[in-house]
This record gives structure tokens, sequence and C-alpha cells, in this order.
């Protein structure tokens, strides 16, 4: 009986500890935005702003609602943009990590690529990819992709590199093979360094998918800032950058939902 207590006390311990690590970053991020808010509204109302330089929250809201299906129609499109870029990036990042490691003497040719890919600045290179792959989707999910695959591909690759030895040389008086070792001994001890990569990726994917748009584009967010600050519309333009705002943090903390619950040993 009293083990049966005992169990039905840890259980709901962990039940409770469980419901507190969602709600607690929700929490925060509520509050975080009510400050910011209050902040904002502070600054209008103590300086006296025009609307065409600082529009108040509320104007902001108001314009939130009355634009509500055009906001989403670009927020459609940005988003797309993002997570196939995230997704053509992490391939990326995994295909150039495991190149590394598996084929050393290729590193000293691949390094030099991937550092000129981020010396590059993003606004240099995103012309280009307009001219090559055109004003639509594609340029801007790899504008993304370019961007995040570096923080990708050097997380990826110093998790494989300094995976405990003690592991790789049990695994070797076992037997195991080459491929072997990288499927069930690299790749998980490499797992929680990856998810810190794909943390970053997710955090600046947008920045690529925005540029594009800003650079060349017929719809996304980015796009309807541009229109929106060309007309003067000042409060739709603070309107679609709160929905990348909300879009972005919102990618973020679903990421780290999943990559938790994906990668249990994870250290938190």
């Amino acid at each position: 009986m009293l083990n049966a207590n005992t169990a039905n006390t840890v259980s709901t311990t962990q039940t409770t500890s469980s419901k507190e690590r969602v709600t607690q970053p929700m929490v925060r991020v509520v509050v975080s935005t009510l400050v910011i808010l209050g902040l904002w509204h502070g600054v209008v109302v103590v300086f006296d702003m025009p609307s065409f330089i600082l529009p108040a929250p509320l104007d902001v809201l108001i314009k939130l609602v009355e634009r509500q299906d055009v906001l989403l129609k670009h927020t459609w499109v940005t988003a797309q943009e993002i997570l196939l870029g995230l997704l053509l990036g992490l391939m990326m990042g995994l295909f150039f990590a495991l190149q590394m490691l598996l084929f050393e003497p290729l590193k000293r040719w691949l390094l030099p690529i991937l550092i000129a890919s981020q010396a590059i600045p993003v606004f240099a290179i995103a012309p280009v990819l307009m001219l090559w792959l055109g004003y639509g989707i594609a340029s801007k999910v790899v504008m993304a992709a370019i961007i995040i695959f570096f923080p990708v591909t050097t997380c990826c690759y110093d998790g494989l590199r300094n995976t405990p030895t003690g592991y790789l040389d049990l695994a070797k008086t076992m037997g195991a093979t080459k491929w072997q070792l990288l499927r069930h001994i690299r790749l998980p001890a490499a797992l929680p360094t990856l998810a810190s990569g794909i943390r970053v990726a997710v955090v600046i994917a947008p920045i690529g998918a925005v540029v594009g748009e800003w650079v060349g584009s017929s719809a996304g967010l980015g796009y309807l800032m541009l229109q929106a600050n060309a007309r003067m519309i000042i409060d739709e333009m603070f309107a679609a950058l709160f929905i990348l705002a909300v879009l972005s943090i919102s990618l973020y903390f679903v990421t780290d939902r999943l990559l938790k619950k994906l990668i249990p040993w994870e250290s938190h």
C-alpha cells in the first residue's frame, strides 16, 4: 500500500513538474509582451510621437483586425519560405558535417567554402539568387538555407567529432563497423549538440526569408512591410513586423519542445 501511494505521489509530482515546464515559458512570454507594449505606449504618449514615426499599439491592433485576410495571406508565404529553408539548410548541414567526418581530406576543401558562405553579406547574395532563381519562393528558400546551414554544420560536426572515446573503443572491441559506429554511437552522441545548432537555425532562418523578400518578391511579410513603408502606412508595417515576431518566437518554442521530446537524454 505504501509503495502504491509513493508511486502515485511521484507520478503526480512529475505531472505537475511537466505542466510547470510548459506553462512557465508561456507566462514569461506573455509578461514580457505586456511590458514591451506598456513601454511602447508610454513612449508614444510621453514624447507625443506622430503616427507616421511610431504608431500606438492600439492602432497596430486595429490594423491587425482590419487587414487580417491580407496579413494571413502574406504570413503563409513567409512561413513556407522559412520552413522549407530550414528543411533544406538542415539537410545541407548534416550532409557537409558527415562529409567532413568521413572524408578527412575533404574538410580542408569544404571549410573555406563554408566560411565564405557566411563572410559574404546576405544582401550581396540575394540579388544573385534573384537573378538565378527568379522572384518566386525558390530564391527565398535558398537564402534562408544559406544562412542557417553553417551553424548546423559546425554544431553537428563538433558533436560527431567529440564523441566520447570510451564509447567508440568499446564498440570497436565488439567488432562494430565504421557505419555502425556512425549510426549507433556518433549520431546519438551528437544529437544534443545538433539540437543547439537547430535552435540557432530556427532563430535566424526568418532573416534569410525576409531579406529575400526585400530584394525582390510579390508576396510575403517582408514584401508587405516594404509596400506599407513606401505608402507611409506605418501601422500596417508594424502589424506585419508584429506577426513576423510572433511567427519566429512560436517556431522557436515549438522546435525547442520537439527537440526535448525527441532527445530525452539532452541536458536541460
